[in-house]
């Protein structure tokens, strides 16, 4: 089986690890994502930052908007995280940001730990 927008996926997790080869863990989410921002133009990644999803219920739009760290590829979900561990709380938040987004792909990246932790999570619930 094909994995969903492979080539796109390890381009995303190389410069995750890049950054963190270079800065290491025990920084603030935000510097990990200045981070990201920078090595996405550097490498003609297209992505946008802080992408606003509004959320529906029973019709109606809802006033908090879901707001994506990154949508990487116009269709895939970043979520970066700077936690000790990938936890299944963030594997069901990414879940329903990409449903609320329409998208297939969600990835995790987490800086936190002392190896860069990568987690692919697609639409049916399974992350791989």
């Amino acid at each position: 089986m094909e994995l969903l927008y492979k080539d796109e996926y390890f381009k995303i997790v190389g410069a995750s690890m890049e950054i963190h080869r270079l800065l290491g863990s025990g920084l603030l989410e935000i510097v990990y994502k200045d981070a990201l921002e920078y090595e996405f133009r550097q490498r003609g990644i297209p992505y946008e930052r802080e992408k606003e999803y509004p959320v529906e219920y029973k019709g109606v739009i809802l006033p908090h908007k879901f707001y994506a760290d990154f949508v990487v590829y116009h269709n895939i979900i970043l979520e970066v995280k700077a936690v000790s561990n990938i936890v299944n709380e963030h594997l069901a938040q990414t879940l329903n940001y990409i449903t609320l987004a329409k998208s297939q792909l969600g990835i995790i990246v987490n800086f936190g730990a002392s190896s860069l932790q990568h987690k692919r999570v697609i639409k049916s619930g399974r992350s791989f």
